[in-house]
Order: structure tokens, then sequence, then C-alpha cells
């Protein structure tokens, strides 16, 4: 980013697990603090510690995860999941699959407490104590052992989660659809019916004007979540949205992921809500740590680590911030598309990472070096980004073999099968 963008004013937390631990996590609240106040957030993958790393790095307790601090901290909505694409290269899906995961509720969130034979009662408590307490569930339990698991699914922010998915799907001239398993698990209904009233008031119209619900039945569809994990495998050409509840989306985008080749290739952004209604943006990598890959690095040997994913989060929390503090946008646009489109040719050139390009391609270093000479030129053109458009015959597919011991799969039997 330096020297092209002056970053003198970004502020940086330390969310590593040894300095949560020195800081008994007043690190991490102070991260949401912060997040909450400038409302454009670049994280970078975190660790959870297991049992085995809390002896590893000397913690004083396992830290929890700080994505749920972060989800409550700014009021989350959703957490977009978006098909990444290079122009030029064909992944997976053909156009941008986009995803809308409601950023709370559900088993995320639940209590639960390993129980042995007995009854189990769950009471609600109205908030006001002159109303009755109500029963929503009671139940005999009789093996000796029963895993009980109490959770709830708040649905006042379907409506922010449903303008944000059918703006974002408009503009994208994508098909949206909405997922739950309403027809076995009847308090999904909800999600559905708040879904389909935004819909029906505020963007039907202009998704049919679009000509984006002629493959729908000219309104919006619902699908069974075991219907869209088949369609997501069939739907290779792209061009759709899906909405749906906390764990559905967290299941899905991992099969998206696989589709679109690796979660290196999805992006992760969590919106929330500042109390004046200003969006709080959060983007990541949809990947982990990569610890392999970092625990080669330390043992002297090369590494190709595709940052693809990072970098895309890295300038949309840029972006993000340019929106809301307008003064130096059109600098900071020109330097986010010169960046992607670095890296996009370095890909399309020959001169991405491994993953990509095969045993040929680039280690880490030399592909940040290459497109750094490439950003570099490109800033003191004094021109503005253009997206590359490639000639249907140049496009690139890469091999989608794993390892060398796939050779003998026939690629073109799998192919069939999931065509069907």
């Amino acid at each position: 980013v330096e020297p092209f963008i002056d970053t003198s004013a970004w502020e940086y937390y330390d969310l590593s697990c040894k300095s949560r631990d020195d800081t008994q996590d007043k690190v991490l609240h102070d991260a949401v603090a912060s997040g909450a106040k400038i409302g454009a957030i670049f994280k970078e993958p975190t660790i959870t510690p297991t049992a085995d790393q809390v002896k590893e790095f000397g913690l004083k307790k396992a830290w929890g995860s700080p994505n749920g601090a972060m989800r409550r901290g700014w009021k989350g909505i959703t957490i977009s999941r978006d098909t990444i694409h290079i122009p030029g290269i064909k992944l997976g899906f053909d156009r941008p699959v986009f995803f809308e995961r409601h950023a709370v509720g559900g088993e995320y969130g639940a209590g639960w407490q390993s129980v042995g034979k007995g009854r189990v009662l769950t009471t609600f408590f109205p908030e006001d104590v002159k109303e009755r307490p109500s029963i929503i569930d009671g139940r005999e339990v009789n093996d000796m052992e029963n895993a009980v698991v109490v959770y709830d699914n708040p649905l006042d922010n379907v409506e922010d989660l449903a303008h944000i998915f059918f703006t974002r799907c408009l503009e994208a001239n994508i098909v949206p659809y909405v997922v739950t398993k309403k027809t076995v698990f009847k308090w999904q209904e909800g999600f559905w019916q708040k879904m389909k009233k935004v819909f029906d008031a505020d963007y039907k119209q202009k998704y049919v004007a679009a000509g984006l619900l002629k493959t729908t039945g000219g309104d919006l569809m619902h699908l069974i979540s075991d219907a869209a994990t088949m369609q997501i495998i069939r739907w290779t050409g792209g061009g759709f949205g899906m909405a749906c509840h906390n764990y559905d989306g967290d299941m899905l985008t991992d099969e998206v992921a696989q589709v679109h080749r690796s979660p290196g290739f999805i992006t992760s952004n969590l919106i929330g809500k500042s109390a004046d209604g200003t969006l709080i943006k959060e983007f990541e990598a949809s990947h982990g740590t990569v610890a392999d890959l970092w625990h080669a690095h330390q043992r002297g040997e090369e590494t190709s680590m595709n940052p693809l994913g990072m970098v895309v989060a890295l300038l949309g929390a840029m972006e993000h911030a340019a929106l809301l503090k307008p003064a130096n946008q059109e600098e900071i646009l020109r330097f986010t598309g010169h960046c992607k489109e670095a890296m996009y040719a370095a890909f399309r050139e020959g001169r991405g990472t491994r993953d990509l390009c095969g045993p040929s391609g680039l280690t880490t270093e030399q592909f940040v070096d290459s497109v750094a000479a490439d950003l570099k030129r490109r800033m003191e053109s004094g021109e503005c980004s253009t997206v590359y458009v490639p000639p249907p015959s140049q496009e690139q597919v890469p091999s989608r073999k794993l390892e060398d011991g796939y050779e003998d799969v026939d690629e073109e039997a799998m192919k069939k099968f999931f065509d069907k």
C-alpha cells in the first residue's frame, strides 16, 4: 500500500493468542470499539486455540473466537461471501455467486449441557415481569447421557439483511434465492416470510424489469437447503445468490468454495450497523491461517501462498473507508483498481502462485515482488485502472488436480456424473 497511500491514520490491533492472553482480551475489546467508530475494518485470519495450543503457546485459557465479539459489537446483520473472479482464468463458477449468511443466532450462540435421565423444561420469561411465563418445550430424556442444546434465531434485523442481499444481487444482475429447511424446522418460516415481504414491497418489480425472474416463475424462489446443496454443484454457470440462516450459510459457502477451487477465492465480509444507521463493514479472507505454509516458512522452506483472498479483503476495506470519508476517494479507488489488475495480470501471465500456475509458479516472495513491480508501473502511469476483458478463446482453465497421487481419477466420468 505504501508509498502510494498514506496509512498514518490507520489503527492496528494484534489479535494473536499471545496478545489476547497478555492483555486479558482487552486488545479485542479495543479493536471492536475502534471498528464501531471507524466503520471499515480489515481482519487477518486468527486462531481460536485448541486445548493443545493453549499448552503450546503457554496461554492462561482457551480464548474464544474473536468473531462473536465482533458480530455483537458491530450489531452484525450478515456475512457476505462471494466468489472472486480473475478475468481470463476459469476457476469454478463462470459468473458471480453471492451468499448472505445471517450473522446472529443459531447453533453458534447455543447453550448446552450434558445430562443424564430426567426431564427438560424450556421456559420463556417475558421482559415485562407482569406477563406470565410460557413453556416453550418440555420433554423426557431417557438415555444415560444426553446433550441438551438451547439456542434462538433473532429476526429483528432480517429486513436489513434482505435489503443488503436484494440490492447486491440486483446490482450484479444475478438471481436471488432464499434457503431454509422450513418444511421440517418450522421456526425458520419467519426468516422466509420477512425476506419475501421486503422483496415484494421494494424489489420485485425491479427484478422483473431486469429479466432476472424468468427462471423462477416470475417470483422470489425458496429453496430447501437439501436442494440448494445439489444445485450449487450443478449451477456452475453462476449468476445466482442465496440468503440463509447462520449455520446453513456456513456449510453452503464451504461447498461454494470447493466448486470455485478453494476458500482462497471466496470473500468473507461482516456487515453491521452503527447507531446512526451507517453500515459497518469488516473484510477478511474466508480461509484460515494456512498454518502448514507458515510452519514450512519457519523451517526455511520455500512456500507459494496465494494471498488473493486477503488482498481483496484489504482493498474492500479501503474502498468502504473511502465511501465513508470520501475526501481522498478518487486516489484510493485508483490504487485499489490498479492493485487488483496487477494481481490478476500476474496469474494470467504465468507469474502466479503454484496453486494456479503449477510447478512453474512463483514463490510467495517472488509473487509479491512481481506484483509490486507491476503495481508501481501502473501507478506511475498517471492513468486510472481498466478492467481486463479477455477474448473468449483466451480463457485459461487451470488443472483441478489436487495432488500427483490422483492421476488415475477419471475426471471425464466425474464430470458426466455431476452434469446429470
